[in-house]
C-alpha cells in the first residue's frame, strides 16, 4: 500500500515529469474492479479534464493529488499510479487512464481496494481526504513532541495496542500497517504492546523513531516492497516486511516471524521487541 513515504516520492516524481502536459482523454473503469470506488462522479471526469494542463502534485497522508486546471486529479492509497511514455504500451488492466496529447499517459489500477478519481476543486466532501490535508504531517515540525503527545493521551487510546494507536482512525494519515513495521523495530516494542505500558522514556524513543524512520524512508524515495511513479522499488530496505519475515533479524539473528493482527500481517522480532 501507498504511504506517506510513497506518496511523497510519487508526488515529487510528478512534478519532474507531468507539468505543462496537456490532456488528450481520460478513461474510468475500463477494468471492473469490485474494490475500486471514485472520488467525483465518472461521467464529468472528460468534462473537467480534457484539455487542461498539469501543474504541480502535492501529497496528503497516503494521497497524491494533481493539478489539472481547475480540477484536481486524486490517487488514495492501494492504487498502483505508473507513467507511460509515449512509445511504452498501456496496461491491459486499469481503473483510470488519462492520455496526454504529447503521446504519454498515466495510469491507476487498483491493488486490493482503493480510491481514485477527479473534482472541482474544493468540492470532494470525503473525510479521509479532509482529514489527511488538514492534520499536520509527521514530517513537519507541526508533529511536534507537544503533538504527539496530545494523540496519545486522547480517550481510549491508553487501552489500545501500539498498532491500534499508531496505524488506524487516520490518527496519522500516512502512517500504516506497512510503514509501522519499522518505526516499531526501531523503538523496540511490540505491535500488540498497550499504550498504557509506556513509561515516559518509551513515549520519547517511540516519537523519536516515528519521526526518524518516515523520514529515512521518505529520503529514499520510499519502501522497498512498494513501486513507485515509474515503477521501480523504493530505496529503502525494510527491516521488518513481506521481504525479510523468517530471516534472520538484522540485530540479534532472530528470526522474524509474521502473525496475523487487526485485519494485516505484523512482523516483529521476538527477541528484540518488547511486549
Amino acid at each position: 500500500m501507498t504511504e506517506l513515504p510513497e506518496a511523497l516520492a510519487i508526488a515529487g516524481q510528478i512534478n519532474g515529469i507531468l507539468p505543462g502536459k496537456r490532456i488528450a482523454a481520460v478513461q474510468a473503469a475500463h477494468t471492473p474492479h469490485k474494490l475500486a470506488w471514485y472520488y467525483g462522479e465518472r461521467s464529468t471526469y472528460p468534462d473537467l479534464l480534457v484539455g487542461r494542463t498539469i501543474g504541480k502534485a502535492q501529497a496528503h497522508g497516503g494521497f497524491v493529488e494533481i493539478k489539472a486546471g481547475p480540477a484536481n486529479i486524486l490517487i488514495g492509497e492501494g492504487v498502483e499510479l505508473r507513467f507511460h511514455a509515449p512509445a511504452a504500451p498501456r496496461p491491459d488492466k486499469h481503473q483510470l487512464l488519462v492520455e496526454f496529447r504529447d503521446g504519454s499517459a498515466l495510469s491507476a489500477a487498483v491493488r486490493m481496494y482503493g480510491g481514485m478519481g477527479c473534482f472541482a476543486a474544493g468540492e470532494l466532501n470525503d473525510k479521509y481526504y479532509k482529514v489527511a490535508k488538514e492534520k499536520p504531517s509527521p514530517l513537519s515540525a507541526k508533529f511536534d513532541r507537544r503533538y504527539f503527545d496530545r494523540l496519545i493521551s486522547s480517550p481510549g487510546v491508553l487501552k489500545m495496542s501500539l498498532k491500534a494507536f499508531l496505524a488506524t482512525e487516520q490518527r496519522i494519515p500516512g502512517l500504516g500497517n506497512g510503514v509501522l513495521q519499522d518505526i516499531l523495530f526501531e523503538a523496540g516494542m511490540h505491535p500488540k504492546k498497550k499504550v498504557l505500558t509506556l513509561s515516559q522514556k518509551d513515549m520519547k524513543t517511540l516519537f523519536d523513531s516515528l519521526k526518524g524512520t518516515l523520514a529515512a524512508m521518505a529520503a529514499q524515495g520510499g519502501r522497498d516492497t512498494e513501486r513507485d511513479f515509474l515503477g521501480r522499488p523504493g530505496g529503502y530496505k525494510t527491516r521488518l516486511s513481506k521481504n525479510t519475515a523468517g530471516r534472520p533479524c538484522p540485530v540479534c539473528a532472530t528470526p522474524i516471524e509474521k502473525e496475523s493482527y487487526m485485519g494485516g500481517s505484523v512482523y516483529f522480532c521476538r527477541t528484540c521487541q518488547r511486549m
